[in-house]
């Protein structure tokens, strides 16, 4: 898994059938300090995350072990919103002391 934050929306009105009802977002990676690293992805995401919020994104096989995305062509999957992390007993980001 990778950290990430929502930097975008990606709509698609045609798509391959199997992906209907699916929201797809752009997301920047991030690492452990919360600095860009320049990669991005396109995730399905499957918790409603909304613009700016950091997320954890399971790529590859993984990304195609939850309910949403189950036997779909998905190679990236937001799972989850993140409230915080800590590294070295130090920590580096909180949700609630952003912005």
């Amino acid at each position: 898994m990778n950290l990430g934050r929502i930097v975008g929306m990606v709509v698609a009105t045609r798509k391959e059938p199997s992906v209907e009802g699916l929201k797809f977002q752009l997301v920047r990676y991030i690492d452990e300090n919360g600095k860009e690293t320049g990669a991005e992805v396109v995730a399905v995401d499957t918790v409603g995350a909304g613009p700016g919020e950091v997320v954890l994104v399971a790529t590859g096989s993984s990304a195609r072990q939850t309910v949403l995305t189950q036997n779909r062509p998905c190679d990236a999957v937001i799972m989850a919103i993140v409230d915080s992390w800590d590294v070295r007993g130090e920590t580096k980001y909180r949700k609630t002391e952003e912005r």
